[in-house]
Protein backbone atom coordinates (compact mmCIF):
# COMPACT_ATOMS: atom_id res chain seq x y z
CA UNK A 1 0.00 0.00 0.00
CA UNK A 2 1.00 3.88 -0.74
CA UNK A 3 0.59 5.78 2.29
CA UNK A 4 0.93 9.61 2.24
CA UNK A 5 1.88 11.56 5.70
CA UNK A 6 0.43 15.13 6.49
CA UNK A 7 3.05 16.64 9.04
CA UNK A 8 6.64 18.04 9.30
CA UNK A 9 7.40 18.12 12.69
CA UNK A 10 8.92 15.34 15.43
CA UNK A 11 5.26 13.72 16.29
CA UNK A 12 5.56 12.98 12.28
CA UNK A 13 8.79 11.72 12.03
CA UNK A 14 7.96 9.23 14.99
CA UNK A 15 4.87 8.21 12.52
CA UNK A 16 6.83 7.60 9.77
CA UNK A 17 9.06 5.62 11.47
CA UNK A 18 6.73 3.14 12.62
CA UNK A 19 4.58 3.06 9.31
CA UNK A 20 7.74 2.45 7.48
CA UNK A 21 8.15 -0.39 9.35
CA UNK A 22 5.17 -2.15 8.03
CA UNK A 23 5.37 -5.28 5.81
CA UNK A 24 1.91 -3.20 4.31
CA UNK A 25 3.76 -0.67 3.18
CA UNK A 26 5.41 -0.19 -0.47
CA UNK A 27 5.80 3.35 -0.72
CA UNK A 28 5.68 6.37 2.08
CA UNK A 29 5.37 9.68 0.82
CA UNK A 30 5.20 12.46 3.32
CA UNK A 31 3.82 16.56 2.80
CA UNK A 32 6.35 18.45 3.49
CA UNK A 33 8.47 16.28 5.43
CA UNK A 34 11.29 17.51 7.12
CA UNK A 35 15.35 16.21 7.03
CA UNK A 36 14.62 13.70 9.19
CA UNK A 37 11.35 12.19 8.00
CA UNK A 38 13.58 12.34 4.27
CA UNK A 39 15.58 9.71 5.62
CA UNK A 40 12.64 6.95 5.85
CA UNK A 41 10.17 8.47 3.64
CA UNK A 42 9.97 10.39 0.05
CA UNK A 43 9.20 14.19 1.00
CA UNK A 44 6.69 15.73 -1.29
CA UNK A 45 6.18 19.20 -2.14
CA UNK A 46 1.97 19.69 -2.11
CA UNK A 47 -0.02 22.40 -0.24
CA UNK A 48 -1.94 20.44 2.06
CA UNK A 49 -4.50 23.30 2.15
CA UNK A 50 -5.46 22.82 -1.31
CA UNK A 51 -7.36 19.70 -1.15
CA UNK A 52 -7.99 19.52 -4.91
CA UNK A 53 -4.04 19.25 -5.93
CA UNK A 54 -3.56 16.81 -2.49
CA UNK A 55 -6.49 14.33 -4.23
CA UNK A 56 -4.30 14.60 -7.57
CA UNK A 57 -1.50 13.96 -5.91
CA UNK A 58 -3.38 11.00 -4.15
CA UNK A 59 -4.95 9.85 -7.41
CA UNK A 60 -1.67 9.81 -9.10
CA UNK A 61 0.85 7.99 -6.96
CA UNK A 62 -1.85 5.21 -5.93
CA UNK A 63 -2.30 6.26 -2.15
CA UNK A 64 -4.14 3.62 -0.43
CA UNK A 65 -4.60 5.52 3.19
CA UNK A 66 -3.58 9.33 3.64
CA UNK A 67 -2.68 9.73 7.67
CA UNK A 68 -2.68 12.84 9.07
CA UNK A 69 -0.55 14.48 11.86
CA UNK A 70 -1.86 18.00 12.77
CA UNK A 71 -4.76 18.89 13.87
CA UNK A 72 -4.88 22.52 11.34
CA UNK A 73 -5.61 20.38 8.21
CA UNK A 74 -8.35 18.29 10.14
CA UNK A 75 -10.28 21.06 11.10
CA UNK A 76 -10.23 22.66 7.73
CA UNK A 77 -11.88 19.99 6.39
CA UNK A 78 -9.25 17.98 4.70
CA UNK A 79 -10.54 14.50 5.99
CA UNK A 80 -13.95 15.43 4.28
CA UNK A 81 -12.28 16.15 1.23
CA UNK A 82 -10.47 12.74 0.37
CA UNK A 83 -13.07 11.05 1.62
CA UNK A 84 -15.45 12.30 -0.52
CA UNK A 85 -12.82 11.39 -3.04
CA UNK A 86 -12.86 7.68 -2.34
CA UNK A 87 -9.41 8.06 -0.56
CA UNK A 88 -8.91 6.08 2.85
CA UNK A 89 -8.03 8.80 5.27
CA UNK A 90 -6.75 8.46 9.22
CA UNK A 91 -8.28 11.57 10.92
CA UNK A 92 -11.88 12.95 11.65
CA UNK A 93 -14.40 14.71 9.85
CA UNK A 94 -14.03 18.80 10.45
CA UNK A 95 -16.87 18.34 12.55
CA UNK A 96 -16.00 16.05 14.78
CA UNK A 97 -12.75 18.09 14.84
CA UNK A 98 -14.74 20.58 16.69
CA UNK A 99 -13.62 18.87 20.00
CA UNK A 100 -9.48 20.23 19.30
CA UNK A 101 -10.95 23.12 17.23
CA UNK A 102 -13.15 24.63 20.14
CA UNK A 103 -12.84 24.56 23.51
CA UNK A 104 -16.48 25.60 24.03
CA UNK A 105 -17.80 22.82 21.80
CA UNK A 106 -16.25 20.49 23.85
CA UNK A 107 -17.72 21.90 26.85
CA UNK A 108 -20.88 21.86 25.67
CA UNK A 109 -20.46 18.54 24.31
CA UNK A 110 -19.42 17.95 28.28
CA UNK A 111 -22.34 19.25 29.66
CA UNK A 112 -24.97 17.30 27.13
CA UNK A 113 -23.51 13.76 28.05
CA UNK A 114 -22.77 14.24 31.53
CA UNK A 115 -18.63 14.13 31.40
CA UNK A 116 -16.67 15.28 34.23
CA UNK A 117 -14.68 18.74 33.73
CA UNK A 118 -13.84 22.02 34.75
CA UNK A 119 -16.59 24.40 35.43
CA UNK A 120 -16.69 27.31 32.97
CA UNK A 121 -17.79 30.34 31.35
CA UNK A 122 -17.88 30.89 27.93
CA UNK A 123 -17.41 34.55 26.00
CA UNK A 124 -17.36 36.56 23.03
CA UNK A 125 -16.40 40.01 24.39
CA UNK A 126 -13.67 40.67 27.18
CA UNK A 127 -15.79 42.90 29.69
CA UNK A 128 -18.33 39.56 30.21
CA UNK A 129 -15.32 37.37 30.40
CA UNK A 130 -13.82 40.18 32.85
CA UNK A 131 -16.26 40.42 35.00
CA UNK A 132 -16.40 36.08 34.94
CA UNK A 133 -13.34 36.19 35.73
CA UNK A 134 -13.78 38.85 38.93
CA UNK A 135 -16.62 36.93 40.50
CA UNK A 136 -14.17 33.61 40.21
CA UNK A 137 -11.33 34.50 41.66
CA UNK A 138 -8.13 33.40 41.01
CA UNK A 139 -6.18 30.98 40.16
CA UNK A 140 -8.02 30.09 36.75
CA UNK A 141 -7.40 29.29 34.03
CA UNK A 142 -7.97 31.34 30.31
CA UNK A 143 -7.98 29.70 26.95
CA UNK A 144 -8.51 31.11 23.62
CA UNK A 145 -11.62 29.08 22.19
CA UNK A 146 -9.80 27.68 19.09
CA UNK A 147 -6.60 26.48 17.92
CA UNK A 148 -3.51 28.51 18.86
CA UNK A 149 -0.62 25.73 18.44
CA UNK A 150 -0.68 24.77 22.18
CA UNK A 151 0.13 28.31 22.79
CA UNK A 152 -3.51 30.05 23.84
CA UNK A 153 -3.78 28.44 27.09
CA UNK A 154 -2.83 30.46 30.49
CA UNK A 155 -3.23 29.21 34.10
CA UNK A 156 -3.64 32.57 35.91
CA UNK A 157 -2.04 32.42 39.14
CA UNK A 158 -3.33 35.89 39.65
CA UNK A 159 -6.55 38.43 38.74
CA UNK A 160 -4.40 40.42 37.15
CA UNK A 161 -2.60 38.00 34.82
CA UNK A 162 -6.48 36.48 33.88
CA UNK A 163 -7.15 40.10 32.88
CA UNK A 164 -4.44 40.30 30.66
CA UNK A 165 -4.84 37.00 29.62
CA UNK A 166 -7.69 38.05 28.46
CA UNK A 167 -6.93 41.13 26.67
CA UNK A 168 -4.64 39.28 24.93
CA UNK A 169 -6.88 36.81 23.36
CA UNK A 170 -9.48 39.71 22.38
CA UNK A 171 -6.56 42.05 21.22
CA UNK A 172 -5.64 39.45 18.22
CA UNK A 173 -2.69 37.88 20.56
CA UNK A 174 -3.92 34.30 19.15
CA UNK A 175 -5.42 35.50 15.56
CA UNK A 176 -9.05 34.15 14.92
CA UNK A 177 -8.41 31.56 17.86
CA UNK A 178 -9.44 34.30 20.37
CA UNK A 179 -12.53 35.76 19.02
CA UNK A 180 -14.20 33.67 21.88
CA UNK A 181 -12.60 32.76 25.81
CA UNK A 182 -13.23 29.74 27.66
CA UNK A 183 -12.67 30.54 31.15
CA UNK A 184 -12.07 27.71 33.42
CA UNK A 185 -12.11 26.73 37.31
CA UNK A 186 -8.57 25.69 38.04
CA UNK A 187 -8.08 22.11 38.73
CA UNK A 188 -5.99 20.45 41.53
CA UNK A 189 -3.93 17.58 40.86
CA UNK A 190 -1.65 15.76 38.60
CA UNK A 191 -2.11 15.99 34.76
CA UNK A 192 -1.59 13.06 32.26
CA UNK A 193 -2.57 11.81 28.72
CA UNK A 194 -4.58 9.11 27.37
CA UNK A 195 -5.06 8.00 23.95
CA UNK A 196 -7.73 5.87 22.04
CA UNK A 197 -7.98 5.02 18.33
CA UNK A 198 -11.14 5.23 16.88
CA UNK A 199 -13.30 4.11 14.60
CA UNK A 200 -16.44 5.94 14.53
CA UNK A 201 -18.12 2.93 16.86
CA UNK A 202 -15.00 1.68 18.60
CA UNK A 203 -12.66 3.66 20.71
CA UNK A 204 -9.70 1.21 21.36
CA UNK A 205 -7.76 2.15 24.16
CA UNK A 206 -3.88 2.94 23.61
CA UNK A 207 -1.50 3.66 26.64
CA UNK A 208 -0.83 6.25 28.59
CA UNK A 209 1.52 9.12 28.91
CA UNK A 210 2.44 12.44 30.70
CA UNK A 211 3.96 14.81 29.31
CA UNK A 212 5.65 18.64 30.81
CA UNK A 213 3.65 21.97 28.96
CA UNK A 214 5.67 24.65 31.20
CA UNK A 215 9.00 25.80 29.35
CA UNK A 216 10.65 26.17 32.63
CA UNK A 217 12.16 22.96 35.47
CA UNK A 218 9.79 22.35 38.00
CA UNK A 219 6.75 22.60 35.91
CA UNK A 220 7.55 26.75 35.84
CA UNK A 221 7.28 29.66 33.15
CA UNK A 222 4.78 30.06 30.45
CA UNK A 223 2.91 27.08 28.44
CA UNK A 224 4.89 25.53 25.40
CA UNK A 225 3.49 22.83 22.59
CA UNK A 226 5.20 20.22 25.08
CA UNK A 227 8.57 20.34 26.72
CA UNK A 228 9.07 16.12 27.16
CA UNK A 229 7.21 13.08 28.50
CA UNK A 230 7.20 9.69 29.13
CA UNK A 231 5.25 6.34 28.82
CA UNK A 232 3.81 4.65 29.98
CA UNK A 233 2.21 7.08 33.55
CA UNK A 234 2.61 4.41 36.33
CA UNK A 235 -0.18 7.22 38.04
CA UNK A 236 -3.24 5.98 35.34
CA UNK A 237 -4.09 2.32 36.94
CA UNK A 238 -6.37 -0.29 35.90
CA UNK A 239 -9.09 1.25 37.33
CA UNK A 240 -8.20 4.95 36.32
CA UNK A 241 -8.39 3.40 32.79
CA UNK A 242 -11.37 1.92 33.21
CA UNK A 243 -12.82 4.60 34.89
CA UNK A 244 -12.12 7.00 32.14
CA UNK A 245 -13.46 4.88 29.39
CA UNK A 246 -16.36 4.61 31.11
CA UNK A 247 -17.22 8.43 32.13
CA UNK A 248 -14.83 10.10 29.59
CA UNK A 249 -14.80 8.51 26.19
CA UNK A 250 -17.68 6.67 25.57
CA UNK A 251 -19.86 9.02 26.48
CA UNK A 252 -17.89 11.17 23.69
CA UNK A 253 -18.36 8.58 21.29
CA UNK A 254 -21.92 7.93 21.90
CA UNK A 255 -22.15 11.81 21.81
CA UNK A 256 -20.58 12.58 18.79
CA UNK A 257 -22.41 9.78 16.60
CA UNK A 258 -25.78 11.23 18.05
CA UNK A 259 -24.87 14.40 16.89
CA UNK A 260 -24.00 12.78 13.26
CA UNK A 261 -20.38 13.67 13.82
CA UNK A 262 -18.75 10.10 14.20
CA UNK A 263 -15.01 10.40 15.33
CA UNK A 264 -12.38 8.36 13.41
CA UNK A 265 -8.90 8.39 14.42
CA UNK A 266 -6.74 9.32 17.03
CA UNK A 267 -8.73 10.55 20.38
CA UNK A 268 -6.72 12.49 22.43
CA UNK A 269 -7.85 13.19 26.02
CA UNK A 270 -5.86 15.57 28.07
CA UNK A 271 -6.84 14.46 32.07
CA UNK A 272 -6.63 15.82 35.41
CA UNK A 273 -6.77 13.66 38.11
CA UNK A 274 -7.91 14.94 41.13
CA UNK A 275 -9.20 13.92 44.46
CA UNK A 276 -12.85 14.08 42.91
CA UNK A 277 -11.60 11.49 40.20
CA UNK A 278 -10.17 12.12 36.20
CA UNK A 279 -11.64 15.05 34.76
CA UNK A 280 -11.30 16.29 30.82
CA UNK A 281 -9.38 19.44 30.52
CA UNK A 282 -9.39 19.35 26.98
CA UNK A 283 -9.65 17.01 23.74
CA UNK A 284 -7.02 16.82 20.95
CA UNK A 285 -8.14 14.98 17.65
CA UNK A 286 -4.37 13.92 16.91
CA UNK A 287 -1.48 12.18 18.50
CA UNK A 288 0.05 14.10 21.38
CA UNK A 289 3.89 15.84 20.59
CA UNK A 290 5.52 14.69 22.16
CA UNK A 291 3.71 12.04 23.32
CA UNK A 292 4.02 10.34 19.92
CA UNK A 293 7.30 9.91 20.23
CA UNK A 294 7.19 7.71 23.11
CA UNK A 295 4.18 6.03 22.32
CA UNK A 296 5.19 4.29 18.94
CA UNK A 297 8.44 3.35 19.94
CA UNK A 298 6.63 1.16 22.60
CA UNK A 299 3.77 -0.03 20.40
CA UNK A 300 4.82 -3.79 18.78
CA UNK A 301 1.52 -3.64 16.36
CA UNK A 302 1.50 -2.74 12.63
CA UNK A 303 0.61 0.84 12.82
CA UNK A 304 -0.68 0.78 9.17
CA UNK A 305 -2.73 -1.88 9.52
CA UNK A 306 -4.32 0.05 12.90
CA UNK A 307 -5.00 2.95 11.25
CA UNK A 308 -6.32 1.45 7.79
CA UNK A 309 -8.92 -0.77 10.20
CA UNK A 310 -9.55 3.01 12.04
CA UNK A 311 -10.49 4.28 8.62
CA UNK A 312 -12.25 1.54 7.44
CA UNK A 313 -14.63 1.61 10.53
CA UNK A 314 -13.34 -2.26 11.51
CA UNK A 315 -11.42 -1.48 14.49
CA UNK A 316 -13.56 -3.75 16.63
CA UNK A 317 -11.48 -7.09 16.37
CA UNK A 318 -8.27 -5.18 16.95
CA UNK A 319 -5.90 -5.80 19.85
CA UNK A 320 -2.85 -4.16 20.93
CA UNK A 321 0.60 -5.57 22.40
CA UNK A 322 3.18 -3.01 23.96
CA UNK A 323 6.38 -3.11 25.12
CA UNK A 324 7.18 -4.05 28.79
CA UNK A 325 9.99 -1.12 28.48
CA UNK A 326 9.30 2.49 29.15
CA UNK A 327 10.31 5.59 26.45
CA UNK A 328 10.74 8.80 27.58
CA UNK A 329 11.17 11.88 25.11
CA UNK A 330 12.81 15.00 25.88
CA UNK A 331 12.65 18.44 23.85
CA UNK A 332 15.53 20.43 22.54
CA UNK A 333 13.98 23.83 21.85
CA UNK A 334 16.02 26.94 19.92
CA UNK A 335 16.65 29.98 22.05
CA UNK A 336 13.70 32.42 22.71
CA UNK A 337 11.30 29.64 22.45
CA UNK A 338 8.28 29.85 23.48
CA UNK A 339 7.85 33.59 22.85
CA UNK A 340 9.73 34.14 19.78
CA UNK A 341 12.64 31.21 18.32
CA UNK A 342 15.71 32.16 17.22
CA UNK A 343 15.95 30.53 13.77
CA UNK A 344 18.80 29.44 11.88
CA UNK A 345 21.27 27.80 14.38
CA UNK A 346 23.36 24.80 13.13
CA UNK A 347 22.92 21.37 14.84
CA UNK A 348 25.39 18.63 14.09
CA UNK A 349 24.13 15.30 15.21
CA UNK A 350 26.06 12.67 16.59
CA UNK A 351 25.92 9.11 13.99
CA UNK A 352 23.04 6.70 15.16
CA UNK A 353 25.85 3.81 15.88
CA UNK A 354 27.37 6.35 18.16
CA UNK A 355 24.02 6.86 20.32
CA UNK A 356 23.49 4.57 23.47
CA UNK A 357 21.28 1.56 22.76
CA UNK A 358 17.76 2.66 22.36
CA UNK A 359 18.08 6.19 21.38
CA UNK A 360 16.27 7.78 18.48
CA UNK A 361 16.43 11.31 18.02
CA UNK A 362 13.29 12.90 15.80
CA UNK A 363 13.55 15.78 13.98
CA UNK A 364 10.87 18.11 14.55
CA UNK A 365 11.73 22.13 13.46
CA UNK A 366 14.74 21.20 11.40
CA UNK A 367 15.99 22.55 7.77
CA UNK A 368 18.63 22.47 5.32
CA UNK A 369 20.56 24.58 4.33
CA UNK A 370 23.80 24.86 2.60
CA UNK A 371 24.59 21.44 3.71
CA UNK A 372 23.89 22.13 7.35
CA UNK A 373 20.70 20.48 9.38
CA UNK A 374 19.76 24.45 10.85
CA UNK A 375 16.88 24.98 13.37
CA UNK A 376 13.80 25.95 11.71
CA UNK A 377 11.02 26.14 14.92
CA UNK A 378 11.19 26.90 18.50
CA UNK A 379 10.95 22.50 19.48
CA UNK A 380 13.33 21.54 17.50
CA UNK A 381 14.65 18.08 18.38
CA UNK A 382 13.19 14.85 20.10
CA UNK A 383 15.53 12.96 21.87
CA UNK A 384 13.94 9.71 22.70
CA UNK A 385 14.97 6.58 24.74
CA UNK A 386 13.82 3.52 25.62
CA UNK A 387 14.66 1.49 28.95
CA UNK A 388 13.17 -0.75 31.92
CA UNK A 389 12.35 2.18 33.82
CA UNK A 390 11.39 6.00 33.00
CA UNK A 391 14.21 6.16 35.41
CA UNK A 392 16.39 4.46 32.16
CA UNK A 393 15.23 5.65 29.27
CA UNK A 394 15.66 9.52 30.56
CA UNK A 395 19.52 8.24 31.61
CA UNK A 396 19.75 7.43 27.96
CA UNK A 397 17.96 10.34 26.64
CA UNK A 398 19.98 12.90 28.39
CA UNK A 399 23.52 11.01 27.74
CA UNK A 400 22.37 11.81 24.06
CA UNK A 401 21.15 15.23 24.35
CA UNK A 402 24.53 15.85 25.63
CA UNK A 403 26.19 14.08 22.27
CA UNK A 404 24.09 16.59 20.11
CA UNK A 405 26.86 19.60 19.07
CA UNK A 406 23.69 22.81 19.29
CA UNK A 407 25.89 25.48 21.69
CA UNK A 408 22.06 27.59 21.08
CA UNK A 409 19.75 24.59 22.36
CA UNK A 410 18.33 24.27 24.79
CA UNK A 411 15.99 21.56 27.15
CA UNK A 412 14.59 21.22 30.63
CA UNK A 413 16.57 18.59 32.65
CA UNK A 414 13.83 17.32 35.05
CA UNK A 415 11.71 15.63 32.29
CA UNK A 416 9.57 12.86 34.31
CA UNK A 417 10.33 14.24 37.95
CA UNK A 418 7.16 12.63 39.04
CA UNK A 419 7.72 9.19 37.47
CA UNK A 420 11.15 8.70 38.57
CA UNK A 421 10.07 9.40 42.29
CA UNK A 422 7.39 6.70 42.19
CA UNK A 423 10.19 4.65 40.93
CA UNK A 424 12.47 6.08 43.69
CA UNK A 425 9.92 4.96 46.26
CA UNK A 426 8.83 1.83 44.89
CA UNK A 427 8.88 -1.20 47.35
Amino acid sequence: MNVLLIGSGGREHALAVKLASSPLLETLFCAPGNPGIAETATCVVVDVADHAKLIDFCRINGVGLVVVGPEAPLVDGLADALKDAGIAVFGPSAAAAQLEGSKGFTKALCDRMDIPTAAYGRFNNAPKAKAYVRQQGAPIVIKADGLAAGKGVTVAQTLEEALAAIEDCFEGAFGEAGAEVVVEEFLEGEEASFFCLCDGTTALPLTTAQDHKRVGEGDTGPNTGGMGAYSPASIMTDALIAEVMEKIIDPTMRGMAEQGMPFTGVLYAGLMLTADGPKLIEYNVRFGDPECQVIMPRLKDDLLALTKAAADGNLVTSTLDWSRQAAATVVMCAPGYPASAEKGSVIRLPKAADLPEGVTIYQAGTAQKDGDLVASGGRVLNVTAMGDTVTDALEQAYRAVDMVDWPEGFCRRDIGWREIERETNRP
